[in-house]
This record gives C-alpha cells, structure tokens and sequence, in this order.
C-alpha cells in the first residue's frame, strides 16, 4: 500500500491539500488518498481516461474502524476491482458506472413494470373470474334497462329485464348461478333448456335460449369468456322452431262470443279489454300500460306513447271505442290521495298497471273443458271456448286486422293502424305518412262491424258524462 497508511490518513490537516499515493502497475492506476484543509480524509482510485485526462474516482470517506466511512484495507481492495475492470478495457469508469446506474435504473423500471402488469393481469382474471348471476346484473345493468338514446330511440326492455330476471332465477341461478362463467360448458347451459324443453314448454325454453345467448354474447364482446359457449346452439336444437299462428276468429265466433263473454265469470274490465282489442288492434301490452293522460275522448284518440317496435303510435277511437273507454272510465276508481288512478287498467293494488298476463290468463283458463275447476282460479273452464279452437288475446289482434281487410281496408292502412314496422329500410327511412285520415276511416269501419257482430253498443247515461267531464 506504499506510502498510503492509517497513521497517514490520519495526519493533522494543513492550509492546504493532503494527497498520498498508492500506485498499482504501469497503467493500471492509482489508489489515492487525500486529507482536506477542514479535516476531511477521503479515498480515490486515480485514472487516466480516453481523452488523456486524470480523473479521481471517488471510493469514500475514510474512517479507521469503518464507522463513519470505509476502513483503508476495504478501500484498498475496492481500488483493485476498479484497477482490474481498468486494465481489462474500461477507460472511463465514470461513463462506465453511469452505464451501469442507468440499467439498474432501466432494470428496476422495467421490474416494476412487470410487477404492476402482472398485478393488473391478476386484477383482471379477477375481473373476469366473475359469477353466473354477477354477469346477468352487469348485462341487464347495460342492455336491458330501459333507456332513451341522444337519437330519441328507446332501447332496452320495457320491463327492464323482469320477466328475464324471473326466468333465470327459476331455471338458470340454482343450478350455475355462483359457478364462474369461464367454467361453463355448453353442456351445463343445454341441459337446463333440456329441462324447461321436457316439461313441455316450448317457447320458454327458446326464449331462455335467446336471452342466455344475449348475455354471454355481451360477456365475450367485453373478452369476459373467450367464446360464446351458446353460439353453435339454435332455437330448433332448443324448443324447436315456433310455429306461427294464425288463427283468427270468424264472423259466427265473434257473434257467439258476446254470450260466452257475459256469462264468464270475467272482470268488467277483462270483457271491455277484449272488445278493446277487437276494436283497435293493440297489443295486450299496450292496452295494460294505457294511462288516462294519453286517452283523449273529446278528440277520440288515444295515444301510445312507446311501442314494442320502438315508435309511438295514435289510434282513432271509433264510436264501438269510444264507449269502450267511456265504460271504464265509470270504472275509474281513486287512490289513498283521493285522485283518480292513472292507469286504465290497474293491479289490485292501486300502485300501478295490471300485469299484461293477467288477461290471457282469464281466457285460457276459460278454454279448458276437459281440465277440472282449477284451485282458487275460475271454475268455468270451458265458457270461453269457441268452434275454431283455442284462442289468445294476441289472436284477437290478428282478427281485427282480418276484419279489417274483409271491410276493403288496403295492407298498408292495416299495417299503419296496428302500427307494424315497414321491413323494407327505404320505406321506415323515407315514408313518414302514417294515413292517419285512413286509419280513422279504418277503425270507423271496424267499429260498425264489431257493433254489428257483438251488438255490444252500451248505453252510457248522462250522469255518467258529466262525471267524465269532471274527471
């Protein structure tokens, strides 16, 4: 270690720099040691860089015992390292260690990147490990809540997923709803449809087909699954293929059907909602939903303002119609705040609209002869059935429009007056006449028929008027 040595790193200070010098071989350069005018014993190794400069290369303070700084043997060993890595071609060791800071630096980053990625990765297996029912509430939270668009366009469901919500609950969440929808096999999904499909009903097990395919078709778009485990299974594998109805009911059922109506056993209203039907070819939805707010019986009109086909729709009320609406207006009752009810058609409650089932229900269970009085439900399970078989409200809709025709009424009145959306994309794009001047025509012409064959024209009394009018 030459001249470099613990009793002279501790030597008192001077006015002035203190150097001792500790030379390796030629060329391979020198440990180096220096006490400041103020006291401060520091360690170097000294080298000749490329552009032929002597740059110190500072090892650290020096302390006797390594307390407060490096001891002089460990020092002395550092400066051979930086002499060996010296020798061996690294003639700027400042650059070098530079070098060298900046790609731990690079490495350290780059670790933490891959630990931040990785945790992400987790968080989002995490994300994707979710349950059967999480991803329904997820679904039905995005597509079936009923929304209005920037466009005006109402989309989701206008009942906002219920009858889903009820279906799945029943037959899919038993059965998977806590197994994690990456797990889930095709197989798992048809045997459920198996199911519903051997109790008989058909066309509830095409409709849990379609709605479970929506929904883990919305969880592969967002890369929650991988695949669609539904896509490859079709309605005809399911429920099999509906058959469409066509059903309508002839001129000599209708006239029978005024008689088989009074003697029912039915609500008032459940008879008035099927001349209703009759009368303006609504759907049984839209006849439940109705709200006195869009019933306008001095104008005769009743407006729909959302639709199944997304539009709102204004029917002319003709006088068989008008005095429908007339009768279960003297039907209307009032709520706990002693102001009418709104609904036209309300539950039992008084907290909103029957539910649209309720209907079909009191004439299917009307249309069973051979089935015996059903527990706490009508006994009179044959005084709705009629020559041409079974018939449903929706039945009823396809009637009027039959009716309709036979009266001379062209297709496209007919379609405008059931509201039907035009297929072809030119005719809902361009074509705006909705013939509303036909379509009172129309339903004036139906009326008349449907007074004709049910003779079912009531006398509305005065009293009866006055009390509209106050309403």
């Amino acid at each position: 270690m030459a001249s470099i040595t613990d009793k002279g790193m501790q030597a008192k200070p001077t006015g002035k720099d203190q150097w001792l010098n500790s030379p390796f071989k030629r060329g391979a350069g020198v440990f180096v040691g220096r006490i400041t005018p103020n006291g401060e014993r520091l360690l170097y190794f000294r080298y000749t860089n490329t552009l032929g400069k002597r740059q110190p290369f500072p090892i650290g303070p020096y302390h006797p015992k390594g307390i407060k700084g490096i001891t002089l043997a460990d020092a002395y060993a550092k400066a051979c390292e930086l002499s060996e890595l010296y020798r061996n071609g690294i003639k700027d060791l400042h650059k070098h260690f530079e070098l060298e800071r900046e790609k731990e630096k690079a490495d350290e980053a780059q670790r933490i990147l891959s630990e931040k990625s990785a945790m992400e990765a987790e968080a989002l297996d995490k994300l994707r490990r979710i349950s059967v029912r999480k991803l329904y509430e997820r679904w039905a939270s995005v597509e079936l809540k009923p929304q209005v668009r920037a466009d005006g366009r109402r989309i989701g469901r206008k009942d906002g997923g219920k009858y889903t919500f009820e279906q799945f609950e029943r037959r899919l969440f038993p059965v998977l709803g806590n197994v994690d929808i990456n797990a889930i096999r095709k197989a798992d999904l048809v045997g459920i449809l198996d199911k519903v499909k051997s109790e008989g009903k058909r066309r509830t097990c095409n409709m849990l087909l379609a709605d479970m395919k929506q929904m883990f078709r919305f969880a592969h778009t967002r890369e929650l699954i991988p695949s669609n485990p539904l896509d490859a299974v079709s309605k005809k594998e399911a429920g099999g293929s509906d058959v469409e109805r066509n059903r309508t009911l002839s001129t000599e059922e209708l006239v029978t059907l005024r008689t088989k109506l009074e003697n029912a056993n039915l609500s008032k209203r459940t008879e008035i909602a099927v001349r209703l039907i009759l009368a303006t070819g609504c759907r049984i939805g839209e006849l439940s939903n109705a709200r006195w707010e869009h019933v306008d019986l001095e104008n005769r009109k009743w407006f729909l303002p959302e639709t199944k086909n997304q539009r709102s729709h204004t029917i002319h009320l003709s006088d068989f119609a008008l005095n429908c609406f007339k009768e279960l207006a003297a039907l209307r009752e009032v709520g706990i705040t002693l102001v009418s009810l709104p609904w036209v058609f309300p539950n039992h409650n008084g907290d909103g609209p029957v539910c649209s089932k309720s209907v079909g229900k009191q004439l299917a269970d009307r249309q069973k002869p051979n089935v015996s009085a059903l527990q706490r439900r009508c006994k009179l399970t044959d005084a709705l059935t009629l020559s041409g078989g079974k018939w449903t409200a929706h039945d009823l809709r396809r009637t009027s429009a039959t009716l309709m025709a036979q009266l001379g009424q062209s297709t496209d009145v007919i379609d405008e007056c059931l509201n039907h959306m035009m297929q072809r994309r030119i005719s809902r794009v361009y074509i705006q006449d909705r013939r509303e001047a036909e379509q009172a025509r129309a339903f004036n012409a139906l009326g008349k028929k449907l007074e004709q064959l049910l003779q079912a024209k009531p006398e509305i009394s005065n009293v009866i008027e006055l009390e509209l009018k106050r309403a």
